[in-house]
């Protein structure tokens, strides 16, 4: 049976999520610190986003109870939520957190994979049609300008794309950026992505798939897929596709097929693969929406997805590792090809 985001199960992810994006401690510092005046904690240095183990996480985990917010406004969840970002979404902070941005030493802070998660969160905020929503979206707009102007000043020194699977993923990020372009109107960032990934990605062919590595948590075959999915039209995409994975309807790369496994989910880094399952069936789903009924390769990739989802979506929450962000990219892949 296919997995369905209901509800029920996006209130459990969102409520995993309340229970650590104010959760200070422990915590990973993306942090340069270039005198002793820069000695200080999460929470002073982000007064929005302090909790759930580091920077980027906390913005994701935003993102999810934004989202949540959206779909089920009727959910017993929904007051925790709405209590939660009218404290912290608010100009104040996010003047706090516009400072830390211009601090020299900031220059290179949480690219790419933070800034894409911003301005995702950015335009999930800006879909929501509600009073509430419209005043959280004015107050966190100047910090989605100031990372998509990082972006494009970025991109055009980008000579090449990273192809890991973990948070340097350029594909990953383009992807993201391009779903904020299109919430928001903003054409400039919209061609200055898709150009981008033409470039990176335009001509590849037959691909391997060397993957995964031990602590990916993104494909890098299939997130630059869905990357393209998202540049292309249907018919240039669908030849493209053709191209980058040939044997998709034999199922091969049997690597991309097959959900990876988690030897040991206390483990930070071993946990990303738990991560890398939910992104799979993120990719998988999109991928096959934008594939003609028939056509060989969904069934293949539907099939795929579930199989992912079966594997991981039971390890949301448990150990801290993994319960500090799973909950985002399950959210990812359920969601994947209903909007």
């Amino acid at each position: 049976m296919a997995h369905v985001l209901t509800p029920d199960i996006a209130s459990r992810l969102a409520s995993i999520a309340l229970g650590h994006v104010t959760r200070e401690y422990p915590n990973k510092l993306d942090h340069v610190m270039s005198g002793p005046e820069d000695v200080k904690g999460p929470r002073d240095l982000h007064p929005i986003f302090y909790g759930s183990f580091d920077w980027h996480s906390c913005v994701h985990g935003h993102w999810l109870l934004a989202r949540v917010y959206r779909l089920f406004p009727g959910a017993p969840v929904a007051a925790a939520i709405r209590a939660h970002l009218e404290a912290q979404l608010t100009p104040d902070k996010v003047a706090a957190e516009l400072d830390y941005l211009r601090r020299p030493a900031s220059r290179g802070f949480e690219r790419p994979y933070g800034w894409a998660w911003l301005l995702l969160l950015a335009a999930e905020l800006a879909r929501c049609g509600t009073d509430e929503g419209r005043l959280w979206s004015a107050a966190l707009a100047p910090l989605g300008d100031a990372f998509a102007e990082r972006l494009l000043d970025y991109l055009p020194r980008a000579t090449y794309p990273v192809r890991a699977g973990a948070h340097t993923n350029s594909a990953f990020a383009l992807a993201l950026a391009l779903e904020y372009a299109a919430v928001m109107g903003d054409e400039r960032l919209a061609r200055r992505c898709a150009e981008s990934a033409r470039a990176w990605y335009g001509c590849d062919a037959d691909c391997q798939a060397w993957e995964p590595s031990q602590d990916d948590f993104l494909s890098p075959a299939l997130m630059e897929a869905e990357c393209m999915r998202r540049v292309l039209p249907g018919p240039e995409f669908r030849g493209w596709f053709a191209r980058f994975l040939p044997r998709a309807a034999e199922g091969e790369p049997a690597t991309l097929f097959a959900p990876a496994t988690v030897s040991d989910r206390s483990d930070g880094k071993i946990a990303h693969l738990d991560g890398l399952n939910l992104s799979r069936a993120f990719c998988w789903r999109s991928l096959a929406a934008a594939l003609p009924e028939g056509e060989p390769v969904r069934g293949r990739a539907l099939d795929a997805a579930e199989r992912h989802l079966d594997a991981s979506l039971p390890h949301v929450a448990g150990d801290y590792m993994g319960e500090h962000w799973l909950a985002s990219f399950a959210l990812l892949a359920l969601g994947a090809g209903a909007e």
